[in-house]
């Protein structure tokens, strides 16, 4: 029988991730043309009407966008201190997108923003270790030991641990460039790690997330990503996830 199994009908809403969505199938929040549904693999026809919480959700259809943040924005939707968001910079058709994960206020480089909620949550959960580069600076030349330490993982909050790949690309005595890659989505990680071991981040610019990056993008801009990296970024997603 065809048809589309009602935890992906229901991320295809932008809702929520498919994960989510089976718990609350599972918790009887879920109704199909009036009558309540907990089986995980419900086939919804063309013609059925699913609601969530008594709300009808409809199918949505999926946008994806490139943006290259500049610094001095936060990343949110809105601020209550009044300072300047990404949103300041986007047009109004692209608002109701969301970023996947954050860039503190002074970095800079890459956010991916879209509707897809599957998408976000693959990018973003913890289980999963998506890859993110960026190209930072502090100032003062690091040491060896000092690298062995950020590689090896430093307590930034009690009870996590950060950890990096680093590789220096340029130093001298009054500043360090490197090229550092994280698994993990901790608040401000970058900059905290590097003040546990006595230095200032003086620049911070995400590179690349997945296998997106900043090609054909200066500051401030933003493209649709291509259906093509879309493909390849979800089955990377999916190799990597199978591997967890």
């Amino acid at each position: 029988m065809s048809g589309t199994r009602l935890n992906k009908y229901i991320a295809s809403s932008g809702l929520c991730s498919r994960r989510k969505a089976d718990e609350l199938i599972e918790s009887g929040k879920v109704s199909i043309n009036g009558k309540k549904v907990c089986e995980l693999g419900f086939l919804v026809q063309p013609k059925d009407k699913v609601f969530v919480d008594k709300k009808l959700i409809h199918p949505i259809k999926h946008e994806y966008y490139r943006f290259y943040k500049p610094a001095g924005y936060i990343t949110t939707s809105d601020d209550e201190k009044g300072r300047k968001t990404i949103y300041d910079l986007l047009p109004e058709n692209l608002c109701h997108l969301k970023p996947v994960g954050r860039l503190d206020r002074e970095s800079t480089g890459l956010l991916i923003l879209t509707n897809d909620g599957e998408l976000i949550n693959a990018l973003t959960h913890p289980s999963v270790k998506v890859p993110k580069v960026y190209l930072v600076s502090i100032g003062g030349r690091i040491h060896k030991h000092e690298l062995e330490q950020l590689a090896n993982g430093i307590e930034i909050e009690k009870g996590k641990i950060a950890y990096a790949d680093i590789t220096v690309l340029e130093q001298d005595e009054s500043k360090t460039v490197m090229q550092i890659t994280l698994y993990q989505g901790m608040n401000r990680q970058i900059r905290k790690m590097f003040e546990h071991v006595g230095y200032e981040v003086k620049t911070l610019k995400r590179i690349q997330h997945a296998t997106l990056d900043l090609a054909g993008l200066k500051r401030g801009d933003f493209k649709p990503i291509k259906p093509k990296q879309i493909k390849e970024l979800k089955n990377f997603l999916n190799r990597i996830s199978n591997n967890a």
